[in-house]
């Protein structure tokens, strides 16, 4: 699947099907063929080790605890830990939530001696015992946007005219400023002439192609993906104002759940 298509307003919902999703990726890791299980193993350790760390920082409030936690749970991925999990049973952001937790409980039980009292990861905060529910989605949702803003960079390396990246990261560094201010800035950054009404047109080509990737970075996550399902992932993590105004014309959503802060 083209992640750069030539119609920037060409809908995504037609190509979600054609998704390799990250269940799709840990069958894979848990495969007879030992090449892929070495390939889709390390993929998934790139892809999530950063979300795994940061919750687990969350999670353990210091770095070394939380560098020994990730570590492990690295370990596992690695080793093909993972080969219970089953798809049918939701979203693959809460799989892999669970293993982590499960693997933290169980490595703060065996060091169990070494503790005044039990640590339920349930409960974290920065003073007391208050529950933080949102700290995995945080982090998920955090390295979604990081991985979809890698590939919109990738893809200005391709085509380094379209400066998708490059208008993207100016109108994020100067939310206030006009299409004449962003476009002087991006002609001095790029070194060639660009007028406001130029930088406007690549600018929405830019926010399409990343609502786009966006995405298609969600329906991996998901075993079936669907348009009604990927929009709930928007809701769930907070991001569907980001999406909505770039969603393609014939994006399949009969309801718009509203936000929740």
């Amino acid at each position: 699947m083209s992640v750069a298509p030539s119609n920037p307003d060409v809908a995504a919902a037609s190509r979600i099907a054609a998704i390799t999703t990250r269940w799709s990726l840990l069958e894979d890791a848990h495969g007879n063929n030992a090449q892929a299980q070495t390939v889709a193993r390390q993929a998934m350790v790139v892809r999530y080790e950063k979300a795994i760390r940061a919750y687990c920082r969350a999670l353990a409030g210091n770095d070394a605890d939380a560098d020994d936690l990730a570590q492990d749970v690295v370990m596992r991925l690695l080793s093909g830990d993972f080969s219970g999990a089953d798809p049918s049973r939701g979203r693959f952001r809460d799989f892999l939530k669970t293993a982590i937790r499960n693997m933290i409980r169980n490595t703060w039980r065996r060091q169990k001696t070494r503790r005044t009292v039990d640590f339920d990861p349930d409960l974290v905060g920065s003073s007391g015992n208050a529950p933080l529910p949102d700290q995995w989605d945080t982090c998920w949702r955090d390295e979604l946007i990081a991985s979809t803003l890698a590939a919109v960079r990738q893809a200005e390396r391709r085509n380094p005219d379209s400066l998708v990246h490059t208008v993207l990261q100016l109108r994020y560094e100067s939310p206030g400023a006009s299409s004449t201010e962003l476009a002087a800035q991006a002609s001095e950054r790029t070194g060639k002439s660009i007028r406001a009404d130029a930088f406007r047109q690549k600018l929405r080509r830019a926010r399409l192609l990343f609502t786009d990737l966006l995405l298609q970075e969600i329906a991996r996550g998901l075993e079936t993906p669907t348009p009604e399902q990927i929009e709930g992932e928007l809701v769930s993590l907070g991001i569907l104002s980001i999406a909505r105004p770039y969603l393609p014309e014939d994006w399949c959503a009969p309801s718009q759940p509203s936000e929740t802060a």
